[in-house]
Order: C-alpha cells, then sequence, then structure tokens
C-alpha cells in the first residue's frame, strides 16, 4: 500500500469520513497479502521507500503476470529481474506501458502520471562489455529508486588510461558501483580514486580459472582499497538498490508520513 493511499485513510478517520470498519478494511492488506502462489510484502514501499521487486529466474510465467498484474493494480512501480523478452511480451499484453531493458534483462513500469524527480550522485562503472548486462541491471533498478545514474562503461585495468581520462565525472559520483570479472581488478583501483562509497560487483565473466565469478569476488573481499563493500556474483541489482539508499541518505532526503 502506497503511503499518500494510507494518509488519506487516516484523514479520513480522524475527520470522521470514515468508519473504524472501513478503515480497517482500506488496510486489511498490511503487512502482506497471500495470492496463493506469492505472498506479496504490501508494505515493503511504506518501509523501504520502493515495492517488492519480482526476481522472475525460476518462475512461470503465470506466477510472474499474478504478481505484477497485483503490484500494477496498486499504482506502485513494478520492476521485474533476469527475464527474456517473450516476458516482457506476456506482461505488455495486459500493462502496455511495460518496457524492456534488454542489457539487464529485465521489465518494468512506472505508475502512470508520476513525475518522479531524481537526485544526481549515482555512478555505475563496468570494467569490460561483457559486463554491461550486470551493470545495466544496477543502473536501471537505480533509475527506478529516483536517481539519475552516470554510466562509464568498458574502462577495465586493461588500458587503465580509459578510465582516468574521465576522472572529474568519477569525482563527482556521491557513491559508484563498479562492476567487473575476470581478475575483479577495478573497483579497488576507483576506490583508490575517491572518497565516495563504492561498491564492487563480481561477474560471472571470465575463462576457467575464474571460477564462474569466484575469482573477481575473492579478489575484491581481499581488496587492499579500505572501505570497499562487495555483493554477491552477478548481483547488480543488490548493488543498485544499496547504491539508491546511500544516495538517498547522504543527500539528506528522510521519508515523510
Amino acid at each position: 500500500m502506497k503511503i499518500g493511499a494510507i494518509r488519506s485513510i487516516l484523514q479520513d478517520l480522524s475527520k470522521g469520513k470514515m468508519s473504524v470498519a472501513a478503515a480497517l478494511e482500506g488496510l486489511r492488506e498490511l503487512p502482506f497479502e497471500d495470492l496463493g502462489i506469492a505472498r506479496l510484502d504490501s508494505h515493503r514501499e511504506l518501509r523501504r521507500g520502493f515495492p517488492e521487486v519480482v526476481f522472475g529466474e525460476g518462475k512461470s510465467l503465470e506466477q510472474i503476470l499474478a504478481i505484477v498484474s497485483r503490484i500494477a493494480s496498486r499504482e506502485q512501480a513494478v520492476l521485474v529481474t533476469r527475464v527474456g523478452p517473450e516476458v516482457h511480451e506476456a506482461i505488455r499484453k495486459r500493462h502496455p506501458r511495460a518496457l524492456y531493458n534488454a542489457p539487464a534483462r529485465a521489465v518494468f513500469q512506472l505508475p502512470a502520471g508520476r513525475a518522479r524527480r531524481r537526485r544526481p550522485g549515482v555512478m555505475v562503472i563496468s570494467a569490460g562489455t561483457s559486463d554491461v548486462a550486470v551493470a545495466e541491471e544496477a543502473a536501471l533498478t537505480a533509475e527506478l529508486m529516483g536517481n539519475l545514474v552516470d554510466r562509464l562503461y568498458d574502462v577495465g585495468v586493461a588500458g587503465l588510461h580509459r578510465l582516468t581520462a574521465e576522472k572529474e565525472r568519477i569525482l563527482a559520483a556521491q557513491v559508484l558501483v563498479v562492476v567487473a570479472g575476470m581478475e575483479g581488478a577495478l573497483p579497488s583501483v576507483v576506490a583508490g580514486l575517491v572518497n565516495a562509497p563504492v561498491i564492487a560487483v563480481p561477474t560471472s565473466v571470465g575463462y576457467g580459472a575464474a571460477f564462474g565469478g569466484l575469482a573477481a569476488l575473492m579478489s575484491m573481499l581481499n581488496s587492499c582499497s579500505s572501505g570497499l563493500t562487495v555483493v554477491n556474483i552477478d548481483n547488480g541489482f543488490g548493488a543498485g538498490y544499496a547504491a539508491s539508499l546511500i544516495n538517498r541518505n547522504r543527500a539528506g532526503v528522510r521519508r515523510k508520513y
């Protein structure tokens, strides 16, 4: 349930325009709604500032459609991660405004008529072009959560001059998400240049000894750059979400009810 809807119910109750029974009926979906196939956390936007996100991998098309339809019916933002274009086509038949970010493999939709002001400050950097899929998942997540995202792709350590050429842009960021596979060195380099928080994302990109991203993960966890934060392999969504929370708090934004 959206904050505005709860406020409206409470105001009507306090003014005598609504009975206690009617108010209780309006609030009945807190804190979750049992759809039979899933228990949808309808309280998530109130607590976290963004509604529940659908992890599409492993879910059937019917499950995804049911969950998306319920979220959209509340006029909340929709984000479905790790799905192919066929899922987008199925969703779009019911929700024509749903869009698809192909590199991120994500379907998304904002409520109709919502003009969200976006906070500058988030930068997403990828080491190589092969890391862009994970980087785009992070960037899209941060954008949907109300941030302006500066993208800087294909600036890995094999050609470090590509990174240093953009030093002014990098230093202007309030929080950076740095995505890298192979040996995972780029986040350490970036964290050594800036005084802003850096979130490292290891990817599963690499040859056999990369062990599906374990080499990059261990490299980032053992970084000598102080304060570097690391998320799980290929977890662009988690990095983008964390970057948004950091940027919101650095901007002094607080939830107002």
